[in-house]
């Protein structure tokens, strides 16, 4: 499954957080270093779901946030009647 939503087009973004430590110059410190850099993937909340696409019903991925606003149009369900 690919980790994008078809809808808006939301998908894998690369980043990342740098670790840095000591007292800034301007407050009488040495200055800050770089001790670490995490590199990270933030990923969309996507799901597989079933939705009306121009008339027929079809799986789509859909990230939760396209599901919330309402861009998604699920299908009606069906009650089928128990055989007598």
């Amino acid at each position: 499954m690919s980790r994008a939503c078809d809808l808006c087009g939301k998908k894998v973004v690369a980043g990342g957080s740098t670790t840095r430590r000591g007292l800034a110059k301007k407050l009488g410190g040495v200055g800050s270093r770089v001790i670490a850099s995490n590199k990270r993937v933030f990923r969309p909340n996507v799901h597989r779901m079933r939705a009306v696409v121009s008339g027929a019903i079809k799986r789509i991925n859909v990230c939760s946030s396209c599901i919330q606003a309402g861009k998604v149009t699920k299908p009606v369900k069906r009650n089928y009647e128990k055989a007598a």
